[in-house]
């Protein structure tokens, strides 16, 4: 595949969606028999600012914060080449938001405190399973915040 037409394999993805640098090179080493050429293409990207590790974190961080705390999400960007550094800069901005988005997800799911143990480890698992922190997990389980007043501060 000539470099013109990688190239534009990449501008398309790159439309679709944000990627990051490693996962956009690994999605274009499909389309080419000379995977030289990439770093190229890449560079040539960045730095007319169409393609950034920093963006793409903050993007994905924002939209899975919706559903996931902040391990799964850490453990995603991981897998998606994005630098340490990164992926803590971009948690700061919803880590205020972790034990709210788990509440809500919570009710959503449950509705109601658990009756037994069995449903208390049915109700941990699932928060634990979508990557919320155990401090934030036995909380919400636990209903330390009440309800009814959601998430306001009276003080």
């Amino acid at each position: 595949m000539a470099t013109i037409s990688l190239r534009n394999k990449a501008l398309q993805m790159l439309g679709r969606r944000d990627h990051s640098r490693a996962e956009l090179e690994q999605k274009l080493k499909a389309h080419t028999e000379t995977p030289e050429e990439i770093p190229a293409i890449l560079d040539d990207f960045e730095a007319r600012g169409w393609l950034s590790d920093s963006r793409f974190a903050e993007q994905w961080t924002h939209y899975r914060s919706q559903r996931y705390g902040q391990a799964r999400l850490k453990q995603e960007l991981r897998q998606r080449g994005v630098a340490s550094d990164i992926i803590e800069a971009s948690l700061e901005a919803v880590a205020d938001n972790e034990e709210a988005t788990a509440r809500r997800l919570w009710r959503k799911k449950f509705g109601q405190a658990p009756v037994d143990a069995k449903e208390r480890a049915k109700q941990l698992r699932f928060l634990a399973s979508r990557g919320f922190s155990t401090a934030v997990i036995y909380r919400v389980v636990s209903g330390d915040v009440d309800d009814d007043l959601g998430d306001f501060d009276f003080e």
